[in-house]
């Protein structure tokens, strides 16, 4: 059984959080520190991923966490990401692919600028880490298996989303952009896979709506908002070889689903 639950586990592996100042990036380095994994956490300003490395280090968790600053959309920054992160644990095994951003805004009203804007963070921001990560993530010729590729996209990319179109377009390059990559780099030994949230109650949502993740219960399974923790769950799934299998795949982490139900009679 314990051999069972090894599979799980991601202890011993080094992972990059992009986006983990808070929220759904915090939530997964968390629980990867707590498995016993190395995390580097970034963000764009370092005053605001330093105490998430300092609480990690603080507490009793297994693993050890260092805080980078890093703008996604700058390709110079995230190769010196990448650079930190394999000087500092000698190795890259998983990539988390969480920053991003939006603004709610009708499609008519979207400027170039922040129509590119939303799409350089969101989808270029991806791009850029991913690739700059490519030689460290594949297997070598000594090397049994690769290291895995997690991507956060969201139901918008999907479905899309009133008054998120730059936003839903970009989360849908994402996951196109995860099963086209899991094919190419199959062969490499690397796994690519996306988890797409729905409402999620970071402290995004509770401005916008004003719920917190202490007023949503997790043993409810009748509900649309979901919390961070429980995308940090699929997320360490994915990135352990309790998902081998799984390759190239979107997992949607919405809750209740929408469905069109019968009228009545």
């Amino acid at each position: 059984m314990t051999d069972h639950l090894d599979r799980f586990s991601v202890a011993d592996r080094t992972a990059i959080v992009t986006g983990a100042s808070s929220g759904i990036g915090r939530a997964i380095a968390e629980e990867f520190a707590a498995d016993g994994a190395n995390v580097v956490v970034c963000s764009r300003e370092q005053e605001n991923v330093d105490p998430v490395a300092d609480e990690i280090e603080a507490s009793d968790r297994d693993g050890s966490a260092l805080a980078v600053e890093c703008d996604v959309t700058d390709r110079e920054a995230v190769e010196a990401l990448v650079e930190a992160t394999v000087s500092e644990f000698g190795s890259l095994d998983v990539l988390v692919n969480n920053a991003g951003a939006s603004f709610m805004a009708n499609f008519d009203d979207i400027s170039p600028n922040g129509w590119q804007k939303i799409l350089n963070i969101n989808l270029g921001g991806t791009y850029n880490c991913t690739q700059a990560a490519a030689e460290h993530l594949k297997s070598g010729e000594d090397d049994e298996t690769g290291g895995s590729v997690v991507n956060v996209a969201s139901v918008a990319g999907q479905q899309g989303a009133p008054y998120m179109s730059h936003y839903g377009a970009a989360k849908a390059g994402v996951v196109n952009l995860t099963r086209t990559l899991a094919y190419e780099w199959a062969g490499d030994g690397v796994r690519v896979n996306c988890i797409a949230p729905g409402f999620v109650a970071t402290p995004g949502l509770a401005s916008q709506m004003g719920l917190s993740a202490d007023e949503v219960d997790r043993e409810e399974v009748e509900r649309r908002v979901g919390t961070s923790d429980e995308i940090a769950d699929v997320a360490r799934f994915l990135a352990s070889d309790a998902s081998s299998f799984v390759v190239g795949e979107t997992i949607a982490v919405a809750g209740v689903p929408d469905v069109l139900e019968s009228p009545d009679v």
